[in-house]
């Protein structure tokens, strides 16, 4: 069952600098494209790191304020300096970039953006060249999908094709990315299968099922046929 991947959600035509690209180059790009960030690439659309918003806005926050150096000085503090006195993008970057791939699932790439807390991540074929960018707005658009194209997966992908479900033994309704699935099946690992497998389609936000089963088949599996006893 094939679900939504950042190839799909990703923008191809990205915004990019060079490691020479001036500060002011680079702000204009992003204010005037309305983007958080930009990727800095080599000759090649190699990745070399990804100059954000938060980059950018250090010289501001320090404007008229130059900070003295210390002797005991932190990580933190020591990089918001040097940005704030960075003219090109080499010095403004952060590198290396954090990066995904289009085959990535949409669900990969939110947990990747929210573990490493950036708002973007550029998009990198099996060379480790651009081919795109997403964003959080990006993996969203999962979540427009209509409730008929949702239906549509769970009854053809979910039902016919992985579990081989015959026409209206189960009801599938849709609304508002909420699935409902009612109906009766033969086995209950059938049931848990169904339900697991339609909240992983591409814009489902809640599955309910009363789904009801004639044999709970996961008691008869945990069953040791060495400890049964024949009749006679």
């Amino acid at each position: 069952m094939r679900t939504w991947q950042v190839g799909d959600v990703m923008t191809r035509e990205v915004t990019t600098v060079g490691e020479e690209t001036p500060y002011r180059e680079i702000v204009d790009a992003v204010v005037r494209r309305g983007i958080s960030g930009v990727p800095v690439v080599d000759g090649f659309r190699r990745v070399l790191g990804v100059v954000s918003e938060s980059d950018l806005l250090h010289k501001v926050e320090r404007a008229g304020h130059p900070d003295e150096r210390r002797v005991f000085e932190g990580r933190r503090r020591r990089t918001a300096r040097e940005k704030a006195e960075a003219l090109l993008a080499r010095d403004l970057m952060t590198a290396p970039a954090v990066a995904t791939w289009p085959e990535a699932t949409i669900s990969a790439a939110a947990r990747q953006m929210d573990r490493e807390s950036v708002k973007r991540l550029p998009v990198l074929d099996d060379l480790g060249r651009l081919v795109g960018i997403v964003t959080r707005g990006d993996l969203l658009r999962v979540h427009l999908r209509t409730d008929a194209e949702i239906r549509e997966d769970v009854v053809q992908e979910v039902l016919r094709r992985v579990l081989a479900v015959r026409d209206g033994l189960v009801t599938v309704r849709v609304r508002g990315g909420e699935v409902t699935l009612d109906g009766r099946l033969d086995r209950r690992s059938a049931v848990e299968l169904a339900g697991r497998l339609a909240g992983q389609v591409s814009g489902v936000v809640r599955v309910t099922s009363t789904l009801a089963y004639d044999v709970d088949d996961t008691t008869l599996a945990d069953l040791d046929p060495a400890r049964i006893t024949p009749v006679a």
